[in-house]
């Protein structure tokens, strides 16, 4: 039952070329910046990211794009300060975009995780963002249906984690963190602390059976 792996090159080993991976984190908080460089050196390619928004600099995303391993982004803010790597990307015909408003987002990973069949929400109702989808009217409003979505992996970071691939995160680190674990087929977390003991269960955030393996990691930017 132990899901613990002993180095983050073990631990995105089974990622592969074409893989659409989950990356948790919103700004500078959250981020799995040490399995975001384990991947880079893993060396897989042609990846579909799902995140917040599209990395900013030379680190994290930012760095995925720079090295031309994504083929795609789907995210709420590609275009948030820093994020020149994307912009040129972009620019040059390199890399597809889908642009999810930030809450539809979570819910569309959210409905993944709970086995949902999609559901309907006014944003996007009567723009680009809900052309080629299903929309309705209901008691007088516009509502625009979305599908779940769902990835091959996710990359988590979490501020602790037991051998059971319990998580507890550290204040607003805990972001979309949670619901990526529930959304991906395999989710990959580093803990800042690895505990030997199961956490306290009235701190877990992400139950351990989201959770296929982790590994400590215990630098934080």
């Amino acid at each position: 039952m132990d899901k613990t792996v002993p180095d983050l090159a073990r631990a995105v080993a089974p990622i592969t070329d074409g893989a659409s991976v989950m990356i948790g984190g919103f700004g500078a908080s959250g981020i799995p910046f040490g399995l975001i460089d384990a991947l880079l050196d893993h060396g897989a390619t042609g990846l579909t990211v799902i995140s917040n928004n599209a990395g900013a600099g030379d680190t994290g995303i930012g760095r995925l794009l720079k090295e031309n391993r994504v083929a795609k982004v789907i995210c709420s803010y590609p275009r948030s300060p820093g994020s020149v790597w994307f912009e040129r990307r972009y620019e040059a015909g390199q890399i597809a975009l889908e642009v999810v408003p930030q809450g539809t987002l979570a819910e569309r990973m959210r409905a993944a995780g709970a086995g949902l069949g999609g559901f309907f929400t006014p944003t996007g109702y009567g723009t680009r963002l809900a052309e080629g989808k299903e929309t309705r009217v209901i008691d007088g409003r516009g509502y625009v249906l979305e599908a779940p979505l769902s990835a091959d992996f996710a990359l988590l970071r979490a501020e602790a984690g037991d051998p059971w691939g319990n998580l507890r995160y550290r204040v607003t680190a805990r972001n979309f963190n949670p619901v990526m674990a529930t959304a991906a087929r395999h989710a990959i977390a580093e803990v800042r602390h690895l505990s030997t003991q199961p956490l306290d269960p009235e701190t877990v955030g992400t139950p351990g059976i989201f959770v296929q393996s982790l590994t400590e990691y215990g630098v934080r930017p």
